[in-house]
């Protein structure tokens, strides 16, 4: 049933998203132009049975990339997804095994829907993943305003305050920092940060914000600090494992990596396990664990395989984000191998509705399906001129 349908824009909806935490709700174009990010002249329909098979299809889609990440472990297949430090998988790996003793809270699956056949794993952020905001908060409140007494795929901010209720015993004595990055202009990593931070005050939780480069590192005590020279003990971090380990500071991110074991100074959240499912070869080794899964793509790390033939592929950098160096490849072209290590991803064209580019982002909070946000963009791939657009379950 999916669909979707133009409406009139609320009169002064950018002043109403902003006040609602969404302070991004602009994008500037490279010929300067500003345009909707938040774009409330269409909206898309589901039917409650369509979303309850989707939410049935995310938490599939993430129990099998819970197992895909034992594989990876007890096989030792750190070298596909590109960690060939092997201090760095043996932490992954403990990090992993003490899941359980670790805080983790939430992931976004990217998915190709189009209504009517099954959808497909287009891949999983489950480190850094934003558009949080706009899908917990405005999309609610714009549905409330709308469509009063209908429904919406959106349990997030209920589920995050639980999430953190839950584990907050998992936390280390003292305020637990949240961090976003200075090198953000728009404000999105700010906000999300902001929005994660207040849940875990509404679960109970002392918190402390500073941004990533406002940590320090005392020599004296061997610890991270904060701009009061307080230990952070346990942080939130919007800041990919990927630069986390490899900046400046990376050789001390490792000496005092906390894994549950308590031999460790600072709890970092998401965990270092989470590297296992942000990563794109991730994609390939679901599929050949999985192969002719329903809901996956064929995926292959050692070239285009059959793909270049038949429907066409993606290659995929196998660290990424918003689009950042996918290629894509139409079909009967001789295959393309990169240099680069890359993921080889079937070429699953997002649906079209009216001229614009469909993807579902749901969100997963600890194990469960928690809500939807769906964006659009002009092209293939989705990219950092994509719009975000609301939803109703009518």
């Amino acid at each position: 049933m999916m669909e979707r349908r133009t409406i009139e824009p609320r009169p002064g909806w950018q002043r109403t998203v902003e006040e609602q935490g969404l302070v991004y709700p602009l994008t500037r174009y490279p010929d300067d132009s500003l345009r909707p990010y938040w774009d409330e002249s269409a909206y898309y329909v589901f039917s409650l049975p369509e979303v309850e098979a989707l939410e049935a299809v995310v938490e599939e889609l993430h129990a099998m990339c819970l197992a895909a990440a034992e594989h990876i472990v007890r096989n030792d297949r750190f070298a596909d997804l590109g960690i060939t430090d092997g201090r760095l998988a043996a932490l992954v790996a403990e990090s992993w095994q003490r899941r359980a003793e670790l805080p983790s809270i939430y992931g976004r699956f990217d998915l190709r829907y189009d209504g009517t056949g099954p959808a497909k794993m287009l891949e999983y952020n489950a480190d850094t993943p934003t558009s949080l905001v706009e899908a917990a908060s405005p999309q609610w409140f714009w549905m409330e305003e709308r469509f009063p007494g209908a429904d919406q795929w959106n349990s997030l901010h209920e589920r995050l305050i639980e999430a953190w209720r839950r584990q907050a015993h998992l936390l280390p004595q003292g305020p637990l920092h949240f961090a976003h990055s200075d090198g953000d202009e728009l404000g999105e990593d700010l906000m999300t940060v902001a929005y994660l931070r207040e849940t875990a005050q509404q679960a109970g939780i002392d918190t402390e914000a500073l941004s990533v480069e406002q940590i320090g590192w005392d020599k004296l005590t061997g610890r991270f600090v904060d701009e009061r020279l307080r230990f952070i003990r346990s942080c939130f971090k919007l800041y990919p494992w990927e630069w986390l380990t490899t900046d400046r500071f990376g050789p001390q991110v490792l000496d005092t990596l906390d894994n549950g074991g308590g031999t460790g100074s600072t709890c970092w959240i998401e965990p270092a396990w989470k590297m296992l499912l942000s990563n794109k070869a991730l994609l390939a080794i679901l599929w050949e664990l999985n192969p002719g899964h329903p809901n996956l793509l064929p995926a292959y790390l050692d070239g285009p395989r059959e793909l270049a033939l038949t429907g066409g592929y993606v290659s995929k950098p196998l660290l990424g984000r918003e689009g950042a160096g996918v290629t894509v490849h139409e079909p009967g072209h001789a295959p393309v191998v990169r240099q680069e290590a890359c993921c080889y991803q079937a070429l699953a064209p997002l649906p079209d509705f009216d001229g614009n580019r469909v993807v579902l982002g749901a969100w997963v909070v600890e194990n469960e399906s928690a809500g939807l946000g769906i964006r659009e963009s002009s092209g293939l791939i989705t990219d950092e001129y994509a719009r975000f657009l609301p939803h109703v379950i009518l």
